[in-house]
């Protein structure tokens, strides 16, 4: 068993191991499943926190189920067009969704080629994490404060590199909760946003905290603020977005595995429960809070319950944050 023989860096340590496959009983039509190589589309472009996230489960899950998993990134339209091709693929198991917090913001601006509440069967959750406001070496402000003085006398002059979905969100409810006119430049993963920052092309991004951790601890991006209602036990002397100068400002990323409606109970139960038992690991458990993620062990139906919430409190925050749809 290679458990620890692994290390969370450079992947940042969103590694899935499972147990063992016997422990299930399966039954046709799932008797010897898998057969042949899974596939984990990621609706976003490699080097992101879904991307990372990913790539460490996939190469656990094929290590324990003695098949390949393979990650596919088909990044676009905001994660859309991605998590479509699960929604339209064969309902066998062998095409799986890395889904995240964008999966249940973008109908709240969007008019979707599928059903976010009913053309997807949930498998499993990995985490969750806040995001983090940053800046580089553009920006010389440390706090939210002085941000936010900074656009009020250059008004639209500062810009907030996004990623889209997700993070498009959080930086719209930023912009708009602070009352300030930030713009925000759109790219094609979290990666190349990040990486404009690092570089000076851009002033600032909000993004998950668990991308920015490692340019952090090597003082490429300067950490403002966090955007959850409680600080992080990663950063506890970092302050939220919300104590900071824009009250009720809350946004956190989270990473849950689904599959197209019609893949098999056995199917997913099996994948849950190795999923459940690598993250029972105190190791684990310790390891993941390093990096500034929660783990929390979901079944299926509470996964369901988690996204129709969340469907429902998005479109909420986007109507009061007066966010258009598309």
């Amino acid at each position: 068993m290679r458990l620890f023989q692994y290390t969370l860096s450079p992947i940042l340590g969103f590694l899935v191991l499972f147990s063992a496959a016997s422990a299930l009983s399966q039954t046709k039509p799932d008797k010897g499943y898998p057969s042949k190589p899974i596939r984990l589309i990621v609706p976003q472009a490699a080097g992101g926190s879904n991307d990372i996230m990913a790539r460490g489960f996939t190469i656990y899950l094929g290590d324990r189920l003695g098949k390949p998993v393979v990650v596919d990134n088909r990044s676009g339209a905001e994660g859309i067009i991605g998590t479509e091709i699960v929604s339209r693929s064969a309902k066998d198991g062998y095409t799986l969704l890395m889904a995240s917090a964008a999966f249940t913001m973008n109908p709240a601006l969007k008019k979707l080629p599928y059903d976010s509440l009913n053309a997807f069967e949930w498998v499993g959750f990995l985490g969750s994490g806040p995001t983090v406001l940053t800046t580089g070496s553009l920006l010389a402000a440390t706090s939210v404060k002085e941000i936010l003085s900074l656009a009020k006398s250059k008004p639209g002059f500062y810009t907030m590199a996004s990623a889209g979905g997700f993070q498009h969100f959080a930086s719209a409810l930023f912009k708009t909760l602070s009352g300030q006119d930030f713009t925000i430049v759109l790219y094609k993963g979290g990666m190349p946003a990040m990486v404009d920052v690092m570089g000076g092309q851009a002033h600032m991004t909000v993004g998950s905290i668990v991308q920015a951790i490692p340019h952090i601890r090597t003082g490429r991006l300067k950490p403002i603020a966090t955007g959850g209602l409680k600080r992080t036990t990663m950063f506890p002397e970092l302050p939220t977005i919300h104590e900071s100068g824009v009250p009720n400002y809350e946004a956190a990323n989270w990473w849950a595995i689904a599959a197209p409606t019609g893949v098999s109970t056995s199917i997913i139960m099996k994948i849950n429960n190795e999923i459940s038992q690598y993250l029972k690991n105190p190791e684990v458990l310790k390891r993941f809070n390093n990096e500034g993620v929660e783990i929390d062990i979901k079944t299926p139906d509470q996964i369901s319950r988690m996204i129709k919430a969340d469907l429902q409190k998005w479109a909420s925050v986007a109507k009061s944050a007066g966010m258009k749809a598309d």
